[in-house]
């Protein structure tokens, strides 16, 4: 944006129920049908507005909740990527996860949009007229829908497929002698020594891998809202370095997963593509990150000196 040129008025962006117009200032076991039909018929009945993350998670928490019990698959006997020990420690918690994912990008995001209502003159005229509020409410409630979303198809990745766990033997307490099977033949029911019930259930959630969807997807999003925002010259190496560091730190999640014997190799690949396409489908589709809202804005036309810009979204 040119120093020089006046305020303008951006086109009006109706979500559900709200309409903001922004105006910036230039200068700155086999689980039961009717269990399975549940969860997919409550992911279908998401509601796309960003407003309503809670409806989204209907599924993540019903599964949580242990509504829906995993399916049942059974083992071809001698199959040994299930032979792992089962290690009790990990080296990144569920609440570790969470509460990084959710704090690190949330607070990234919270702190970049008060700069720019602060310092950049965005204004809005949505159903809540308080600036800070409305910009919070679009940026971090699109992040949040997302994560409704990723954790919503994960659990019912988990729950439908019931893979086992490379750790499932160790966790189920038994081995292949004691089944007395013979190498290669299908085993469809297994009894579990493990008298820990609610253990042997999440031995049976392999695929996907929760982790490495979850961090793929903040770490992610995080590196998208750094892209739109931070674009100042100053922040050319910057950015990627940032951006590279966030996706390593997702990479890392993911991988410990494999080392700590909880998820198989594919299932880790298949979280990080899950998390990779919610990020980009939220931050593209659903976000206004990447939204212009002036049909003459071009590279030449905008500033660099500004460490963090509304619009811009290129050096």
């Amino acid at each position: 944006m040119d120093g020089s040129s006046g305020a303008f008025d951006t086109k009006r962006t109706r979500r559900g129920r709200s309409d903001i117009d922004f105006t910036e200032n230039s200068s700155v076991g086999t689980a039961p049908d009717d269990e399975l039909k549940f969860c997919v018929v409550s992911f279908v009945c998401l509601d796309r507005d960003h407003s309503y993350p809670a409806s989204a998670s209907i599924p993540f928490f019903a599964c949580e909740l242990k509504a829906v019990k995993p399916y049942r698959r059974g083992l071809f006997c001698g199959d040994p990527s299930i032979t792992y020990p089962y290690v009790e420690s990990e080296a990144i918690p569920d609440g570790l996860l969470i509460a990084g994912g959710i704090i690190i990008t949330g607070l990234t995001i919270a702190l970049g949009e008060c700069y720019r209502v602060r310092f950049r003159g965005v204004h809005s005229r949505a159903f809540v007229q308080n600036r800070y509020i409305s910009c919070l409410y679009k940026e971090l409630g699109s992040f949040l829908f997302g994560c409704c979303v990723g954790q919503s198809l994960t659990n019912m990745a988990k729950l439908s497929v019931g893979r086992l766990r490379p750790n499932f033997l160790s966790v189920c307490n038994v081995t292949y002698e004691s089944l007395n099977c013979t190498p290669g033949t299908y085993i469809p029911h297994i009894v579990c020594k493990q008298p820990n019930e609610k253990m042997v259930e999440e031995a049976r959630k392999s695929f996907f891998s929760g982790h490495a969807s979850f961090a793929m997807y903040t770490m992610l999003y995080l590196a998208f809202y750094l892209q739109a925002r931070l674009s100042w010259r100053g922040a050319r190496l910057l950015r990627p370095l940032v951006q590279f560091l966030l996706v390593m730190l997702a990479v890392y999640t993911g991988l410990s997963r494999i080392s700590d014997y909880r998820h198989h190799p594919t299932d880790v690949i298949v979280g990080f593509l899950q998390g990779g396409l919610t990020a980009y489908w939220v931050a593209f589709y659903i976000s206004s990150m990447f939204k212009s809202y002036r049909s003459d804005l071009t590279p030449t036309s905008m500033s660099l000196e500004s460490p963090l810009s509304s619009q811009q979204t290129v050096c």
